[in-house]
């Protein structure tokens, strides 16, 4: 596939990519998210607190990069969570929950899996694809 099939997406509203990968890449009508963790984008440092706010900040990010592309979580059909600690799934998935899968909503397929770390040791990080025909 040739770049031209590909085009990066990028908002200020999330975290800056720090490294060589975009926040997000759309190809056709289909998005493809980097991971985000609970960075402030105008800091670049990890929010304060645990995994529910952690959990509220990744989301606002994804939120940032969605809408950088014209789309929202309503588009989202799949999501990959990475938690540090699988005791701390609850927590995440009830605030998950209201972004991802509020009432009246078709919930997207999901994978959780539990790391050894993340950067700069956040306790979660969060990857979608959103489809904008969803």
């Amino acid at each position: 596939m040739s770049d031209t099939n590909k085009t990066a997406v990028s908002t200020k509203e999330a975290p800056t990519a720090i490294g060589p990968y975009s926040q997000a890449i759309r190809v056709g009508d289909t998005l493809f998210t980097s991971g985000q963790v609970a960075l402030d984008p105008a800091t670049g440092n990890l929010i304060p607190g645990g995994i529910k706010e952690q959990t509220v900040r990744v989301l606002e990010n994804l939120k940032a990069v969605l809408a950088a592309a014209g789309l929202d979580m309503v588009h989202v059909v799949k999501t990959t969570v990475f938690l540090k600690d699988m005791k701390d799934f609850a927590a995440m998935n009830e605030i998950y929950a209201t972004y991802l899968a509020p009432a009246g909503t078709v919930a997207p397929a999901r994978s959780t899996i539990q790391v050894a770390a993340l950067p700069k040791d956040a306790l979660v990080e969060i990857e979608v694809i959103a489809k904008e025909s969803a």
